[in-house]
């Protein structure tokens, strides 16, 4: 039938009566239906494009700002696949883990609340404690549930969860007093995620065994150590947690590939945190050291979750960020690095645990095809706690007061759109609870010394007569090494009582008052060194 007569059906229908003529136009208009079926099958990408994006947020473990190699020109170590993000995306030149330790700057990424107004305002928990996430309390995780995400973890939780406890009078399993056999109550599945896969905590702390959602995948049998000691699975090894993670998570994404809903993927590898155990491939590939190994075994576990979104069709569609928890560690042998020519922290002062940026200043890159620019860089101020706040302005959803008081969406920054500064100030925070914080070019510490492991600690710093606070200028001296305190009084008064006002709001963010989990001391006393047993490790 002519186009013509297709347009003017309606003018057929009503002047003609003939039967024939309206079988015609009914055969006319069922292969219509046919042909706009067959174009929506051929359109994927068009309506791919128009679903929420996928998200995927990978957390490399005490992996320091110059350990990637477009980060750091005069780095040492290749990381080819993290520099094709970069290339791809944006990298976030001025980005900050909550804390400079593992536990607190997780806690930050899911909940959008400073670690320190928790219970935990020092140290790290370890692989048997209580879950530290507040019971109800809303995460990035859950909020994306809310909005039709499947979500998923695989890697190391280290947040905390409830393990059944063996009855009363029954014997310890190599000092645990864990019954493995018994579901695990206040996890992951909990709060917020569909699925979880990895080990409860840093895999050189016990249980050694797989966790999938609230089950150990196997008893334990044996005892094993790396760094310290515990219950272990037989065929756990720490060589393979990094593979395994990898290849989970690559096997997730080729799951979500069928199905027509988004999904948020969060991986916190690991990776390179001790054990450092780069697998034998990688072993001696980067000429320099095992903790030079594992970093390029990390990088080749970014290219994998790389290549496999591109492989199912969803690289297009997926926000991806990469970050790091805190700076490199002490464990990674910083001075043997440095023999190599490579500065895994960059020019910045002092390593993990501390309060300077050495700490806590941290490699960020974000990849999102047709809305971030490839190549670009911002220089906001950006905390990972703020991934709950971006996300929900993704959602265009209003976080309720009691959620996410210390999240601001970098989203802006992500699309070019930031024409000013995002934070109005950052609160930094160190193993041993030193506070500081950070406003535009000005950074303020109140403690004398690193607020970690750093020399001078604080005792050292009081004993050698130097300031109780330490002002900086981080536009100027980056390295942090001339103290301004002095010749601006006026500056530490007034960041002094804004810290104090974020503190006794309970939030840092517009909205309505909260209540802190435990009291805060923004200047606390120094405590008394612990005589430490020459096997004991230290706290990561």
């Amino acid at each position: 039938m002519p186009n013509t007569r297709l347009s003017d059906r309606s003018h057929v229908r009503q002047r003609c009566e003939n039967r024939f003529l309206q079988k015609l136009a009914a055969l006319a208009l069922a292969t219509l239906a046919c042909c706009s079926t067959a174009a929506a099958a051929d359109a994927p990408k068009k309506a791919e494009s128009s679903r929420s994006p996928n998200i995927v947020f990978i957390l490399a473990d005490d992996l320091g700002y110059g350990d990637v190699k477009c980060l750091n020109r005069d780095g040492k170590i290749a990381t080819p696949n993290l520099d094709r993000l970069a290339a791809a995306g944006m990298t976030l030149t001025d980005a900050h883990g909550s804390s400079s330790v593992c536990t607190p700057t997780r806690y930050s990424i899911l909940t959008g609340r400073y670690n320190w107004r928790s219970r935990l305002q020092t140290g790290v928990l370890g692989g048997y404690d209580k879950p530290l996430i507040e019971p109800g309390r809303l995460t990035a995780a859950s909020l994306l549930k809310q909005h039709g995400y499947h979500t998923a973890c695989f890697g190391k939780w280290h947040l905390g969860m409830n393990m059944a406890q063996r009855a009363a009078g029954e014997p310890r399993l190599f000092g645990s007093n864990v019954d493995f056999s018994k579901p695990i109550q206040n996890g992951p599945t909990t709060l917020g995620f569909d699925q979880f896969f990895g080990i409860s905590a840093s895999l050189d702390m016990p249980p050694f065994v797989f966790i999938a959602n609230d089950r150990f995948t196997e008893l334990p049998t044996v005892e094993k150590n790396w760094v310290r000691k515990g219950p272990a699975a037989a065929d756990f090894e720490a060589i393979d947690v990094l593979p395994t993670l990898t290849r989970k998570a690559c096997e997730y994404v080729a799951e979500r590939s069928k199905s027509d809903g988004p999904f948020f993927l969060y991986l916190p590898l690991n990776s390179p945190h001790t054990p450092i155990v780069p697998s034998k491939e990688w072993q001696g590939k980067s000429g320099i050291s095992p903790y030079a190994d594992f970093v390029m075994e990390t990088d080749w576990a970014v290219g994998q979750v790389l290549d496999a979104l591109q492989q199912h069709g969803l690289a297009e569609n997926t926000l991806l960020m990469f970050t790091s928890d805190n700076g490199c560690s002490p464990a990674a042998d910083i001075p043997e690095l440095e023999k190599h020519g490579h500065h895994p922290n960059y020019i910045f002062r002092g390593h993990k645990a501390d309060i300077w940026d050495g700490g806590h200043h941290i490699p960020f890159i974000a990849r999102w095809p047709g809305k971030v620019k490839p190549g670009s860089s911002s220089d906001q101020i950006v905390c990972l706690g703020d991934l709950l706040a971006t996300v929900a302005e993704m959602l265009e959803v209003k976080l309720p007061d009691n959620a996410g008081e210390d999240s601001v969406s970098f989203l802006p920054a992500l699309l070019g759109k930031a024409d000013h500064p995002l934070r109005e100030a950052l609160v930094h925070h160190s193993i041993n609870g030193r506070f500081a914080i950070r406003q535009g070019r000005w950074k303020l510490e109140l403690c004398s010394g690193s607020g970690g492991w750093s020399k001078p600690g604080d005792p050292e710093a009081a004993q050698q007569g130097l300031p109780s606070v330490q002002l900086y200028d981080m536009v100027e001296d980056i390295g942090e090494e001339k103290n301004l305190q002095a010749e601006h009084p006026e500056l530490v008064e007034k960041m002094t009582a804004l810290l104090t006002r974020y503190v006794n709001d309970g939030r840092s963010t517009p909205g309505a008052s909260q209540k802190n989990d435990a009291d805060v001391k923004i200047v606390k006393p120094l405590a008394k060194p612990k005589a430490k047993a020459k096997s004991e490790p230290e706290a990561n």
